[in-house]
């Protein structure tokens, strides 16, 4: 069997522009808050050296918020690749179309999500670990409790 081809997006071309504008300013925003984040993070380590003696209760609270710093700064990095993906999916005119099922995903979701990759449907069971990926990087319902044969 081949590959199939994947569908091309049917949203205009003043959407698409509409939907890459949206992307590229998040981007930049997400860009903005990573970098004040890790300046945030550095200026913290530097500061804790001139403030000996340290306490214990200090040092711990420190440690919290720069692993809180270091969390969000991973959540925010997560963000920019989907959005990342998102952009490349519009050069290579497949954006719009959930890599689930290949349907167009709706537009409400993209103003929602510009980045989403899914339809709610299949955003829903993949969440619920019922779509899964195929050997050839497709992706296909999966049932978790089917019975295997060798029963």
């Amino acid at each position: 069997m081949g590959k199939k081809e994947p569908k091309k997006s049917k949203l205009s071309a003043a959407d698409i522009k509409k939907f890459e504008a949206l992307l590229l300013a998040k981007r930049n925003e997400l860009l903005g808050n990573v970098n004040s984040m890790e300046s945030e993070a550095l200026r913290r380590e530097r500061s804790d050296l001139s403030n000996l003696p340290i306490h214990m209760a200090d040092l711990g609270t420190d440690n919290y918020e720069i692993e809180n710093i270091i969390g969000l700064m991973s959540s925010e990095r997560k963000m920019l690749t989907e959005i990342d993906d998102a952009l490349r999916r519009i050069e290579e005119g497949t954006y719009g179309i959930c890599e689930g099922n290949g349907e167009p995903i709706p537009k409400p979701r993209l103003n929602a999500i510009p980045w989403a990759r899914f339809c709610v449907p299949c955003a829903a069971l993949l969440e619920k670990g019922l779509l899964g990926k195929k050997e050839d990087n497709g992706l296909e319902l999966q049932y978790p409790d089917e019975p295997t044969d060798d029963n």
